[in-house]
């Protein structure tokens, strides 16, 4: 009975130390994980994220350009994010980024990037103005040779044209001409003639019977 005891009593004291060391070894990583830093270069920008460096913490950051401060050390507490923008260069340059975590130098950061330099952009082409087009010619145009006389048709020749004459048309006479009294007389002197030859005519008759 008294063996069963003492093991049982070992039995839970070597459950109770592995719990312990496995709580332990916990807490001892749980700062490296939370710590997150985290930043990148480009040729005209740094952008520097810092996350979880604990609460109530004084932890700084500075951030070097060849030497010089490009932000010059701050400190802050568990958070820390912000956008640099480098100066102009024309030449590669050295951004340096120093993190000192309160909490312990394993958690602290001492790093060394390479800023590129930035292609320029080829300006756009600016259009030529249009070339006016050119104003019609105001020659007269070529002529045609005309046909020779003598591929053209020959023109049927002209027929000379009768001479006026120069004697008055006969016209009818009409009531309106210049010899109608006449002929009135002479019918009148012709038709009296008449009546007197008859008028003897007759006396010479009776005087005979």
């Amino acid at each position: 009975m008294t063996n069963n005891n003492r093991t049982l009593r070992r039995s839970a004291a070597m459950v109770v130390a592995a719990a312990a060391g496995v709580i332990g070894l916990g807490m001892a990583a749980a700062p490296a994980v939370a710590h997150t830093p985290t930043w990148s270069v480009t040729c005209d920008e740094v952008d520097i994220k810092l996350t979880n460096y604990g609460r109530n913490t004084k932890n700084t950051v500075t951030v070097t350009v060849d030497g010089k401060d490009l932000l010059p050390t701050e400190t802050f507490e568990n958070d820390f994010a912000r956008k640099l923008e480098l100066p102009e260069h024309e030449k590669e340059v050295a951004v340096r980024l120093v993190v000192v975590a309160q909490d312990g130098d394993q958690y602290s950061r001492d790093e060394t990037k390479t800023a590129p330099v930035c292609e320029e952009e080829s300006p756009t082409p600016t259009p030529s103005p249009s070339e006016p087009s050119p104003t019609p010619s105001t020659a007269s145009p070529t002529p045609t040779p005309s046909q020779t006389p003598s591929d053209s048709p020959s023109s049927p020749a002209a027929t000379p044209s009768p001479a006026p004459s120069t004697e008055a048309p006969d016209l009818a006479e009409t009531g309106s001409s210049s010899s109608t009294p006449l002929i009135a007389g002479a019918a009148a002197v012709v038709i009296v003639a008449g009546g007197g030859i008859v008028w003897a005519s007759r006396k010479r008759r009776s005087a005979q019977s």
